[in-house]
């Protein structure tokens, strides 16, 4: 495992820290890591990466322990990758192609498995270069011209694509099925909350202990990638829709990001977006900025919309540090609240403020004429009642906040109903 220090890359975060998440990457393909390295660069090689020396000096790392596999955690050119290939004798992946080994193996549904593969294709179409010598054909007779390879790569070159057109009208098909499901979901005026954060920063978890779920989860990078709907039970509410998200990571190639487009979507439609982070790491604020990078990247500006931050894992923290950071989460903003989604501490609060961020409307009264139960029961399960008193012929009068669409609803199903704004 060799993490390359750039000056840029190094600023945010320190290089120890960027090489034990790539190491905890390569442990989540079940790799055995027999060494590791951490190699400043002066500057790029365009055909190494590396200067001549360090190529060398890790060249005779790999010799030394006998490794098969040489994962470097940057982003490699194909010529690059082939020239290292060459002179380390191991194969060589980079992080790119590491993550996208992870993803191809942890997705489950029909919809993942169609975007890691559709990632991977659009990685692999750039590796295929005129050195790859079991293609090599020998010029023929009869005219044909090009030399050793040529016909075949065109050949490989011209099924990739076909595939990866096939790939991305499936994709657009399963957008168009997302659209018409919250498009339904959107006739039950149920409000959407999305957890969104930096992978192991606990999602699942909090997932879990927000819906009474069993979502698997691992203390393991990129435990979770496919989407996972349930209903949400707010305190003294209507219930809400919550997903559960892929993890980001920092550098996330742009590959999955475009593949896993139709899939974040839902984080686009949310009411609220949760962003869950790992309190407790060091690197909490770095992992942070990866995620609003991506967000912004998908076209979200979270300067318009519901945030809540969730610092997570406060069990895991003194109770010196923990005063300290409760005492932050009232100062910041966005708004945050510090939580223990392992214990369920402080859980029961963020349930309160994504309640109030969703019951943005003004109480209405609504007059319900005795015997109907129906409107009642609706008004509790589509509204937030905040108040309700019963008049001496039986009749029930509710204070509750629902949202426009659900009042317009509300009238139109129950038209005996009076209701006062």
């Amino acid at each position: 495992m060799i993490h390359p220090v750039h000056d840029a890359r190094s600023a945010s975060r320190s290089a120890q820290a960027r090489l034990d998440e790539a190491t905890g990457l390569a442990m989540a393909l079940d790799l055995v890591i027999a060494g590791t390295l951490i190699a400043p660069l002066r500057g790029r090689t365009p055909a190494t990466l590396f200067g001549k020396g360090k190529v060398e000096e890790i060249g005779r790392l790999c010799e030394d322990v006998e490794a098969d596999v040489a994962v470097i955690d940057d982003a490699l050119t194909p010529v690059q990758q082939r020239n290292l290939e060459k002179a380390w004798q191991v194969k060589v992946l980079d992080r790119t192609g590491l993550i996208l080994e992870i993803f191809a193996r942890r997705a489950r549904t029909r919809e993942g498995r169609l975007q890691v593969e559709l990632a991977r294709l659009s990685y692999e179409r750039s590796r295929l270069v005129r050195t790859w010598t079991h293609l090599e054909r020998q010029r023929g007779g009869f005219g044909v011209m090009g030399g050793p390879g040529e016909t075949q790569i065109e050949t490989d070159r011209r099924l990739l694509a076909e595939r990866i057109g096939k790939l991305k009208r499936d994709l657009l098909e399963v957008r168009r099925t997302r659209t018409l499901q919250r498009a339904a979901r959107q006739r039950h005026p149920y409000p959407t909350v999305a957890l969104v954060g930096y992978t192991n920063a606990g999602k699942s978890t909090l997932f879990n202990r927000l819906t009474a779920s069993e979502v698997v989860t691992e203390d393991m990078l990129f435990a979770t990638l496919d989407p996972t709907l349930r209903a949400l039970k707010l305190p003294d509410g209507r219930p809400a829709i919550l997903s559960d998200t892929v993890g980001f990571i920092s550098d996330l190639p742009h590959e999955l990001v475009e593949s896993f487009r139709a899939t974040l979507e839902e984080v686009r439609e949310a009411d609220v977006i949760l962003h869950v982070r790992d309190i407790a790491s060091d690197e909490s604020e770095a992992q942070a900025q990866d995620v609003r990078a991506v967000l912004e990247r998908l076209g979200v500006d979270l300067e318009e919309r519901r945030v809540v931050e969730v610092w997570n894992k406060a069990d895991l923290l003194d109770l010196e540090t923990r005063q300290a950071l409760a005492g932050d989460a009232r100062r910041v903003h966005p708004p945050a609240q510090l939580v223990s989604a392992a214990t369920g501490q402080g859980c029961e609060a963020l349930l309160a403020t994504v309640a109030g961020l969703v019951d943005d409307a003004p109480p209405v009264a609504a007059h319900v004429p005795p015997g109907d139960g129906a409107a009642i029961a609706w008004l509790y399960r589509h509204g937030r009642v905040t108040q309700r008193t019963s008049d001496a012929e039986g009749g029930v009068t509710l204070s509750v906040r629902l949202s426009a669409q659900a009042l317009g609803q509300f009238e139109q199903m129950f038209p005996e109903a009076e209701v006062r704004v």
